[in-house]
């Protein structure tokens, strides 16, 4: 009897997995197949964890996994013999590893026909791996060693909306149209902290998040947001930008809903788009703000009404400025809907 409750109680618990996920065949084939030094939960039978053990290879990975948890060990290769089973990974998790671009064995990544996000954070690569599955929507590549990127290395990659390369060695001559091309649909590029002099160019016009915090960027070009019209949130914050660098208007785009630059050497604030809703200046070189040489439009045009004329700003940061409060009058009529002020 007791031998027979306790059947009854594995079946309530694991029931629903198996008739909504996976057949019982393919389940007990999973559960079975679960490597030794790995943990395969019963009650998430597609997931394997293999995570903070110590491992230097990869183990062979049961045939129904789709996520795989691989971060914190000391993995140096990436061999295609290791993955062979995996073909319906959908989430890979390589952080934290010693993975370099000589330890990627070529066609590795190209055998998971259904891999949607790449973790490769904290490793030792020096390249953007090569070729890449058509699958892949987020790639993350952070705190690597990059310096180039393959020319066509995101052809084909048209469901990639998430690309993270920050805290790398990526220079001006690296991020360019060619670098680039076939990220049609990217919405979130980050390439902070790397060794960027310049905007990058070739970004997709789809981009929605652009990143560029921690570079050497001095300057952008008067027109360079014509090629972005979707950019909403935009960093800036630890550049060398100085005002001769940014002409006045080139914030001035509907899109733009969140701008940081925080942390350069802007002497002026520059025109705030009316759209606008955050706008980080702390810690440059501002003496004075104007409201008649930042506010989108006539302030004798603002009224006390909240209409779409009303320019939207609600966040504002100038501390570690040579700014001295109190506020002057005019900046406070012309953004009526303003809650807070950072001074």
């Amino acid at each position: 009897m007791e031998s027979l409750l306790s059947l009854l109680c594995i079946l309530c618990l694991f029931g629903p997995v198996l008739s909504q996920d996976m057949p019982y065949e393919d389940y007990m084939a999973q559960i079975q197949a679960c490597p030794q030094e790995c943990r395969c939960p019963p009650n998430f039978p597609r997931a394997v964890y293999c995570d903070n053990k110590g491992l230097k290879t990869i183990p062979k990975i049961p045939p129904h996994t789709w996520y795989l948890y691989l971060q914190n060990n000391l993995i140096e290769v990436l061999s295609a013999d290791a993955l062979r089973n995996a073909t319906q990974l959908r989430w890979l998790n390589l952080n934290r590893n010693k993975i370099t671009s000589e330890g990627m064995e070529e066609g590795a990544l190209n055998a998971m026909p259904h891999l949607a996000h790449l973790y490769m954070d904290d490793n030792l690569l020096s390249s953007v791996p090569s070729p890449l599955p058509a699958s892949l929507e987020h790639l993350r590549l952070s705190r690597n060693r990059i310096s180039k990127i393959p020319a066509g290395v995101f052809l084909g990659l048209d469901k990639l909306n998430l690309l993270d390369l920050q805290g790398n060695k990526l220079m001006d001559d690296t991020v360019t149209e060619v670098s680039l091309k076939g990220l049609n649909n990217l919405i979130q590029i980050n390439l902070a902290k790397n060794q960027l002099s310049n905007m990058p160019l070739g970004l997709p016009p789809t981009t929605t998040q652009l990143f560029l915090d921690g570079n050497n960027i001095e300057k952008i070009p008067a027109s360079y947001f014509k090629g972005l019209p979707k950019v909403a949130f935009l960093r800036l914050n630890h550049n060398k930008l100085g005002s001769s660098g940014v002409p006045k208007n080139v914030f001035n785009v509907s899109s733009i809903l969140d701008l940081q630059l925080s942390h350069n050497q802007l002497t002026e604030v520059p025109l705030i788009p009316s759209g606008l809703e955050h706008l980080l200046l702390d810690h440059n070189k501002i003496k004075s703000v104007s409201g008649s040489n930042v506010c989108p439009v006539a302030i004798d045009a603002v009224d006390d009404t909240v209409n779409d004329s009303v320019p939207r700003l609600r966040y504002l940061r100038l501390d570690g400025n040579d700014i001295k409060p109190p506020i002057p009058r005019d900046v406070i009529l012309c953004f009526r809907l303003l809650r807070s002020i950072v001074i």
